[in-house]
């Protein structure tokens, strides 16, 4: 007996007892998945971003303009995705936008002040924002490399717990496209649990909720 044919054979007698699916069965059963019953999605959204030491501001249609300008602070020099409406930085004055075709490398980004994206879905529970890198959200690396990041998220993008979440960006995922999930700015601690924020992405993030 191969060690292969011992492993599988130990796996399968651990297993002899577990019932099986049935012939032609395409399909785990999940029954006991349950989706989150939130009562107001905005208000748990807000608290979990806020959670994690993020900015979360409700703003209305007509003031997001003045709120982009605003989130971007001192920020210089800003990189958008070729699909974000221009008009949301028209309020940005004084400002170098750097719409990026795919050719700013890691460090030209690097020496970019902030990004302003748009965002795919919203999960209340856990606060977290997917970005599945449309056309207004970009590639990986826009979100990742610089050091303030300005995410625009919609009410109605926002969905109770993960499980909606996956779902709505299920179709972006089955086509090629990555999947960004942020849970506030980018942060870790070291062995004495220092908190560092900043490392693996975003030291700042601000997320302006339109709706």
């Amino acid at each position: 007996m191969t060690a292969r044919e011992e492993i599988l054979g130990r796996v399968s007698a651990a297993l002899s007892d577990v019932p099986r699916s049935a012939p032609g069965a395409t399909s785990i059963p999940r029954e006991y998945a349950e989706v989150a019953v939130v009562d107001d999605l905005v208000a748990l959204f807000v608290e979990r971003v806020e959670d994690y030491r993020a900015i979360v501001e409700r703003v209305r249609p007509e003031e997001l303009p003045a709120a982009v300008a605003a989130a971007l602070g001192d920020s210089t020099r800003v990189v958008v995705p070729p699909g974000l409406d221009p008009s949301l930085l028209a309020a940005a004055t004084g400002v170098d936008i750097i719409t990026d075709d795919g050719s700013l490398t890691a460090a030209e980004l690097d020496r970019v002040d902030a990004v302003v994206t748009a965002a795919a879905v919203g999960i209340a529970v856990t606060g977290t924002i997917v970005l599945d890198h449309a056309p207004d959200q970009g590639r990986r690396a826009l979100s990742l490399v610089p050091d303030r990041h300005v995410c625009i998220v919609r009410t109605d993008q926002l969905v109770g717990d993960v499980p909606e979440g996956v779902a709505k960006v299920a179709s972006a995922a089955a086509g090629g496209r990555p999947l960004t999930w942020i849970s506030g700015p980018s942060a870790t601690s070291d062995i004495e649990l220092e908190r560092v924020e900043g490392v693996h992405g975003p030291r700042r993030l601000h997320v302006l909720l339109v709706g």
